[in-house]
């Protein structure tokens, strides 16, 4: 079945891997690749490298830097919320997707552009802090949208392939995030700020444009309407969120603990021995 924009909105009645998946799969791998490239270094940048208007370093202190990086953190992972809601009641996990990425491409954009205040004339840290409302609406945003968007693609007749997807979509991310973590503290020690933040923007402007290219290969699942307040928060809705709640639990205290790879990890590893095998570890890259 398709649309008056001629997009299906029903999988298709085939055995084999839907056509929009290899689309989706490249749009994870760089997404996540820019995301983590940009969170490995952001410590460190805050605490060794941020100006002031004057051009002059205008460092925060590990306390400082703790509280912006987590406050950051925990939008990202808020915000989840409200895109999953907005997809499924208004605009459908398609739109959602490229339009917050555009959002979340304009925050790495003003990310890049942090360090150079007397050609911006914006304080650092109001860059700083616009930077990181962006990328967390942005990348929080389209968050709950991106897997379901791959169950989305499956029918009867090859939801026998989800789990061979799912591996390879769970490596992308793995992958991506692998490499941006070794690679973007190493550019930001050899070129600086700008150029650090600047290649994760890249990698999010053509994680969007791949995203992009797949519109007339997906399945674009129509929202729901009023029908998604009926369903949610219905009887059998409410009993549902409610069995969730001790999982929800047991989760934030993992991730309130394995976040802190990002900041106190980060800075404990400036007061170690870092030599492997001859190479000194950069304190950030010890994420990966």
């Amino acid at each position: 079945m398709a649309n008056k924009h001629q997009h299906a909105t029903a999988p298709f009645e085939i055995s084999t891997m839907p056509p929009g998946i290899p689309y989706i799969v490249g749009n994870e791998a760089a997404e996540r690749f820019s995301y983590y490239g940009m969170n490995a270094i952001l410590t460190v940048f805050m605490t060794e490298h941020l100006l002031g208007m004057d051009g002059q370093l205008n460092t925060m202190s590990d306390e400082q830097a703790r509280e912006w990086l987590h406050g950051f953190k925990s939008a990202v992972y808020l915000f989840p919320i409200f895109g999953a809601i907005i997809a499924d009641w208004l605009f459908g996990k398609y739109r959602i997707i490229l339009w917050l990425s555009m959002v979340y491409c304009l925050g790495h954009v003003v990310m890049a552009l942090v360090d150079l205040p007397q050609l911006t004339g914006i304080d650092p840290r109001t860059a700083l802090y616009t930077a990181f409302a962006l990328i967390a609406i942005g990348s929080g945003g389209i968050k709950p949208c991106v897997s379901s968007h791959v169950g989305d693609q499956f029918g009867k007749s090859n939801q026998h392939l989800i789990s061979r997807v799912f591996q390879w979509f769970y490596f992308s991310i793995n992958f991506g995030s692998f490499i941006s973590t070794l690679l973007t503290p190493f550019l930001l020690k050899e070129f600086g700020p700008s150029v650090a933040f600047g290649v994760p923007g890249v990698l999010m402007a053509i994680a969007t444009f791949t995203f992009w290219l797949g519109r007339k290969k997906f399945v674009h699942i129509p929202p729901s309407g009023n029908n998604f307040f009926q369903e949610t928060f219905s009887s059998r809705g409410l009993l549902a969120i409610l069995n969730l709640v001790p999982l929800y639990l047991f989760v934030a205290m993992f991730w309130a603990l394995f976040d802190q790879t990002a900041s106190s990890w980060v800075l404990q590893a400036k007061d170690m021995n870092r030599m492997i095998f001859g190479w000194n570890v950069d304190p950030s890259q010890l994420q990966a």
